[in-house]
């Protein structure tokens, strides 16, 4: 990992383009909503305005037909009365003046129903009118006035058709004017928005390259404050993640190391072993022999044939003391049917009561009837074997036990004593219990060193199994231990 740190820059190399539509960006929702915004003020407006426009024009229709119903209230009264001042021919050119005012709309029809006169359109925006729909919505709803006329009758009906005209064309007019304003403002937070957010596009630019795993990415802690933390806080994670990463890498490298020097400890253990075998063991049986044939011929000479007894007897524990070296340099391997591991371990331990007579050893071995991967096995007898050599040389027990216990999901290897405790060198730990955390660390598992409040020291590793050899095995739980007395 590089120590060098980089500033990121808006690109695409970060991102990859995903299957299905593309969703809006932040700029255009935010655009979206504030003239949404504006649209809904523009329209509460236009609402209010139509509103006091149909008030206004009611008001309007209503005034010009009172004024215009008692003008002609009073014509009416007066050719029913046979007023010659009202005449018919009078009564027409009153009614021709009347008619002009565009707020209704004026007709005289006689006994039998025909039209003797009708007022003109208005010359107001003549052949313009307003959609039906809106002269319905807006329109006034006053019904016609009928006045007897002598023999004619006068019908009076509101008509609100040229407000109704100059209020459409305001309503258009300023609705195509909010619809430039609302486009205006689209276009004008669209840029605003554009030009504040585009340093997100360094933090999109520095999350993808995080997500390549190019942890030394950092962004410039500078511009608004928000984005100023955001980066703050964006480059203590990349800081982090390159930190965590930088020290798994180290610790894979270490366990590397201690795997490869344990591989060549075992290497040199069994070349060892091999020498031990077939040149210092062939050696011994040789002297064997050679001491019991001179024990046969040499029976007329006491001293020559004792002494040969003597180096026959020699031979043979010298002998069982190579088998109990072989025994800890060859551990058992997986799938061997020669040796289990808990055959291994008996051996070792019963090689090992032998030598100690003096301290009392019990143990409880169960590896399970499955066989065992071959780092399994060799640690866990590694830990038996370190753990025994050490209560021989520190602890000064006279009691030891030795579990050996499969449980669900890996296996047990306890090795306890009733000697003085462990008391490791201030700042360092010997080199068997450092080797010995090597070896379980080495497949994942977990070594635990502790001194009991009854005196003595535990030392357990739980060892991981791989799945098929967890699943293929019952489950063990291990039991409450008894305290050493």
């Amino acid at each position: 990992m590089s120590n060098a740190t980089t500033t990121a820059v808006p690109d695409d190399t970060g991102w990859q383009s995903r299957s299905g539509p593309r969703p809006m960006s932040l700029r255009l929702r935010l655009s979206l909503v504030l003239t949404a915004l504006a649209a809904a003020l523009v329209l509460a407006g236009a609402a209010m305005w139509v509103r006091d426009a149909r008030i206004a024009i009611a008001e309007e229709v209503t005034a010009a037909n009172r004024v215009a119903a008692q003008w002609l209230g009073a014509a009416a009264r007066g050719a029913a009365e046979g007023d010659p001042a009202w005449s018919e021919e009078r009564l027409i050119a009153h009614l021709t003046a009347v008619g002009r005012i565009r707020a209704h709309h004026l007709e005289a029809r006689d006994p039998v129903g025909s039209v003797v006169y009708r007022s003109p359109p208005s010359a107001y925006k003549a052949g313009h009118d307003a959609p039906a729909w809106f002269a319905d919505w807006l329109g006034p709803d006053m019904p016609a006035l009928q006045l007897p006329a002598g023999r004619l009758t006068l019908s009076l009906q509101p008509d609100a058709s040229r407000a109704l005209v100059d209020l459409w064309d305001d309503l258009s007019a300023a609705a195509g004017r909010a619809l430039l304003a609302l486009a205006g403002l689209f276009a004008g937070c669209w840029l605003a928005l554009d030009r504040a957010l585009r340093p997100l596009d360094n933090v999109m630019a520095a999350l993808g390259r995080a997500g390549q795993g190019r942890f030394d990415t950092r962004l410039p802690e500078t511009g608004p404050a928000e984005l100023a933390r955001l980066a703050q806080a964006f480059n203590g994670m990349a800081g982090q993640l390159d930190h965590a990463v930088s020290e798994n890498v180290r610790l894979t490298q270490q366990q590397a190391v201690a795997r490869a020097i344990t591989e060549r400890l075992e290497a040199d253990r069994r070349a060892i072993a091999r020498e031990l075998h077939d040149e210092l063991g062939q050696s011994i049986t040789a002297v064997a022999a050679l001491a019991g044939a001179i024990v046969q011929r040499c029976t007329d000479n006491p001293a020559v044939s004792k002494s040969a007894e003597v180096i026959r007897d020699v031979a043979s524990r010298m002998h069982d003391d190579v088998r109990a070296l072989l025994t800890r340099l060859r551990p058992p391997t997986a799938g061997s049917n020669e040796e289990t591991l808990a055959d291994a371990v008996g051996s070792y331990l019963a090689a090992w009561q032998s030598r100690h007579p003096d301290i009392e050893l019990s143990s409880e071995l169960f590896a399970g009837p499955y066989p065992l991967p071959d780092d399994i096995t060799l640690t866990a007898l590694r830990v038996v074997q370190e753990s025994c050599t050490n209560i021989v040389r520190h602890a000064q027990a006279r009691r030891v036990r030795v579990r050996l216990l499969r449980e669900e999901s890996g296996l047990v290897v306890e090795v306890s004593d009733d000697g003085r405790g462990i008391e490791p060198a201030t700042g360092q730990a010997g080199f068997g219990l450092t080797g010995m955390r090597e070896r379980v660390a080495a497949v994942d598992g977990q070594l635990d060193i502790a001194s009991p409040h009854g005196g003595g020291t535990r030392i357990r590793a739980r060892l991981p199994l791989p799945p098929v050899a967890a699943a293929a095995d019952a489950t063990t739980r291990l039991a409450p231990e008894p305290a050493l007395s």
